[in-house]
C-alpha cells in the first residue's frame, strides 16, 4: 500500500520510548499504525543513562509490562545488572532498577517492533500537522508528503525546536549529532495551544580503560537478581557487571566554579526550567554550597563496550572546565573523554491542555505523550506512550477511552497529576506522589492490571491465565496458613534461632508468621508447610504475596477503604463545558481553575490546586448529591 493513498488508524510521530510503546500498543490492538521517526537506527535510544527503573519508576515499568507493553521485556533481555532498591523499607517502597546494554536495548526494541503485526515504518521528519477545522487528519513531512490518519500521537521528546548548549556554544539539535524538529510547535500555536520551554542535560561519556577502579567503591548487582517482566519464559540474569561509586571534592567544586561565568545556566542563555530532582553538577554545587562532596556513579554502557556513563556529573560547562574538573575526581586522574556533557532546551505543551486519555482538548484525535507533556525519564515517557497508543487505537475504533485511576496504578497517578495540576518543571514520578502506594506495589502490578489489558486485547491469554493461577494459589496458601495450627515443639526452634520469645502452646501459624522479624520461608522446615508448597506448586511470587499479606494486610485494607471512598467521587461526573462562572458560591480562584482544566469528575476537581473542600461541596450540590 502506498503512503500517498493509505489512511492510517494511528500515526505515531517520534521513535523514542513514548513513540515505541505507543506504536506497539496501537498495532497490537489491531490498529493499522505508522511510526514516523527521523532516524530508524535510533528507535528507543537511551539518550541519557543506560538504565531503566528506580524509585517509583521501577513500579511503572512493571505496570507497562502487566499491560502488555514492551519496556520490561526489552530491559530484561538487555540487562547487565539488576537491583531491588529500598529493600530495607516496606514493600510499598521496593523499586526494581536495571542497568542495560545501551546498543542491545535499542536493537532489541527495533527487532520487537519489526515483529509486530499492523505496524509500518517510515524515516522522515514531520514538520507539519494537517487539520480539518478542530480535528487532526494527518501529518506533513520534510519531503513534502501528506500522510492521512484517523488519529495522530506526537511523541517528539527533546526535538521540538531543540537547542544544545556546551559552555558558550549553542547549536540546534534534538540530541548530540541529530537535528532538531521544527514546524509542529508553530502549527499547534496557530490552533491556540500554550507552549513553553524546558531544559534537561546529560553528563560526559568516558573511556573506561582510562579509569582507576581501585580508587572507587564497587557496586555489584543483587546476589539473587529478579527481573521486570512477568513473562515466565524470561529468566533473571545469571552474570552481571558492576558499577562503581566515587565522589567529587571541594577541589572539584572550585574548578567547576571557574567556568560559571561561561556557563549557559548562569549567564542567562538558558532561561528554561531544568529537572529539580536530577540537577546538573554546577546546579548542585551552587544550590547545595554547604556540601563538600557529591556522589558520582560510574556506569558501564554495555557488556562489551569500554564506554562509561558518568552519572551525577550532568553539565553544560565549557569542555576545558569539564576536562579539568573531572580529573580531580578519585579514579578519573587520567580520564579520556568520548563525548562532553551538554544541556538541551526544547518546547513542551502544558499538559492541562489534555484529557485523561492524553487526547488534546483543542483538537480531536490528536494525542501527546512523553516529554512534550513536561515529563522527564524513559519510564514516564513509555507509560504515556502506551496509554496514548491504547487510546488512539480505541478512538480509531470508535470505542470508549481506557483510563487508569490513581488507586489502580502509578500510571494513573502520573497522568492525573499532569492533566489536573500541570507542571512548570520536568515532572518525575516518586512513591510520595502516590497516596495509595501500599496498593500500587511493584510485586502486584500483574494482579492489578493484566485482566484490564487482556480485555483490551493487549495481554495474551497465557499472561491472563498466569495471573488467575497466582491469585488462586495466593488465596489457597493464605487460607492454609490461617487454618494450620502448629505445636510449640515445631515453632520454638525457629523462634529461638532468631532470638525471639518462644510460645508455650499450640497456635495458628498466621499469628506467629505475622511477626516482623520473621519471614514465611523460615517455616519451610515444618513438614506440613513444605509439603503443601510442593504439592500445590507454589512459586516464589505467590510466597511474596502471602508474606506481604501477613505483615501488611491491616494497612492494605485501610488504604483500599480510603480508595473506595474517593472512587465514589470519581463516579460523579461533571457535564462537559459546565459553566463554572455562573456558580457564584464557588471561590473566584476555583471558578478560574475549573474553567481552565475542565475536570470530568468531582474527584478530579478536588485535586486541582486552588479548589477548596467547600468548593467541592458546592459542586456536589450542583451535581445533585
Amino acid at each position: 500500500m502506498s503512503l500517498f493513498s493509505t489512511t492510517y488508524d494511528v500515526i505515531v510521530v517520534g521513535g523514542g520510548h513514548a513513540g515505541s510503546e505507543a506504536a506497539a500498543a496501537s498495532a497490537n490492538m489491531g490498529a493499522h499504525t505508522l511510526l514516523i521517526t527521523m532516524n530508524l537506527q535510533n528507535i528507543a535510544q537511551m539518550s541519557c543513562n543506560p538504565a531503566m527503573g528506580g524509585i517509583a519508576k521501577g513500579q511503572i515499568v512493571r505496570e507497562i509490562d502487566a499491560l502488555g507493553g514492551y519496556s520490561g521485556i526489552v530491559t530484561d533481555k538487555t540487562a547487565i545488572q539488576f537491583k531491588m532498591l529500598n529493600k530495607s523499607k516496606g514493600p510499598a517502597m521496593w523499586s526494581p532498577r536495571a542497568q542495560s546494554d545501551r546498543m542491545q536495548f535499542a536493537e532489541t526494541w527495533r527487532n520487537m517492533l519489526e515483529k509486530t503485526d499492523n505496524l509500518d515504518f517510515y524515516q522522515d521528519s514531520v514538520n507539519g500537522l494537517l487539520f480539518d477545522e478542530d480535528t487532526i487528519v494527518g501529518v506533513k513531512t520534510a519531503l513534502g508528503l501528506e500522510i492521512k490518519a484517523k488519529t495522530v500521537i506526537v511523541t517528539a521528546g527533546t526535538f521540538l525546536n531543540g537547542l544544545i548548549h556546551i559552555g558558550e556554544k549553542t547549536f540546534g539539535g534534538g540530541r548530540a549529532g541529530e537535528k532538531a524538529s521544527t514546524g509542529i510547535t508553530e502549527d499547534l500555536s496557530k490552533k491556540g495551544f500554550d507552549h513553553g520551554r524546558m531544559k534537561t542535560g546529560t553528563p560526559p561519556r568516558v573511556d573506561g580503560r582510562s579509569l582507576d577502579y581501585s580508587k572507587m567503591t564497587e557496586q555489584p548487582g543483587d546476589e539473587n537478581p529478579e527481573k521486570f517482566s512477568y513473562i515466565q519464559d524470561i529468566k533473571p540474569l545469571t552474570k552481571q557487571r558492576s558499577c562503581y561509586l566515587t565522589y567529587t571534592s571541594q577541589e572539584v567544586h572550585d574548578l567547576l566554579r571557574e567556568g560559571f561565568d561561561r556557563s549557559p545556566m548562569f549567564n542567562g542563555r538558558i532561561q528554561s526550567t531544568g529537572p529539580r530532582y536530577c540537577p546538573s553538577i554546577e546546579d548542585k554545587i551552587d544550590r547545595f554550597a554547604e556540601k563538600d562532596r557529591h556522589q558520582i556513579f560510574v556506569e558501564p554502557e554495555g557488556w562489551n563496550t569500554v564506554e562509561i556513563y558518568v552519572n551525577g556529573f550532568s553539565t553544560s560547562l565549557p569542555e576545558d572546565i569539564q576536562d579539568k574538573a573531572i580529573r580531580s575526581i578519585a579514579g578519573f586522574e587520567n580520564v579520556k573523554f568520548f563525548r562532553y556533557g551538554y544541556a538541551i532546551e526544547y518546547d513542551y505543551f502544558p499538559p492541562t491542555q489534555l484529557t485523561h486519555s492524553l487526547e488534546t482538548k483543542l483538537i480531536k484525535n490528536l494525542f501527546f505523550a512523553g516529554q512534550i507533556n513536561g515529563t522527564t525519564g524513559y519510564e514516564e515517557a513509555a507509560a504515556q506512550g502506551l496509554m496514548s497508543g491504547v487510546n488512539a487505537a480505541l478512538k480509531s475504533q470508535n470505542k470508549e477511552p481506557f483510563i487508569l485511576k490513581r488507586s489502580e496504578a502509578y500510571i494513573g497517578v502520573l497522568i492525573d497529576d499532569l492533566i489536573t495540576k500541570g507542571t512548570e518543571e520536568p515532572y518525575r514520578m516518586f512513591t510520595s506522589r502516590a497516596e495509595y502506594r501500599t496498593l500500587l506495589r511493584q510485586d502486584n502490578a500483574d494482579l492489578r492490571l493484566t485482566e484490564k489489558s487482556y480485555e483490551l486485547g493487549l495481554a495474551s491469554k497465557e499472561r491472563f491465565d498466569n495471573v488467575l493461577l497466582k491469585k488462586e494459589n495466593t488465596a489457597k496458601l493464605i487460607q492454609f496458613i490461617e487454618k494450620l495450627s502448629v505445636k510449640k515443639e515445631e515453632v520454638n526452634p525457629i523462634l529461638k534461632a532468631k532470638g525471639l520469645a518462644e510460645v508455650n502452646q499450640t497456635m495458628k501459624l498466621f499469628k506467629i508468621a505475622a511477626r516482623p522479624q520473621l519471614q514465611f520461608s523460615d517455616f519451610f522446615i515444618i513438614d506440613k508447610v513444605s509439603d503443601f508448597i510442593t504439592e500445590n506448586n507454589i512459586n516464589k511470587d505467590v510466597i511474596e504475596q502471602v508474606e506481604i499479606h501477613l505483615k501488611y494486610s491491616g494497612y492494605i485494607e485501610k488504604e483500599k477503604n480510603n480508595a473506595d471512598k474517593l472512587n465514589r467521587l470519581e463516579n460523579i461526573s461533571i457535564p462537559s463545558n459546565f459553566k463554572y462562572e455562573k456558580v457564584k458560591s464557588l471561590s473566584y480562584e476555583a471558578r478560574e481553575k475549573l474553567t481552565k482544566i475542565q475536570p470530568t469528575t468531582i474527584s478530579q476537581a478536588s485535586r486541582i490546586s486552588g479548589v477548596s473542600p467547600s468548593d467541592v461541596s458546592v459542586l456536589l450540590v450542583y451535581m445533585g448529591r
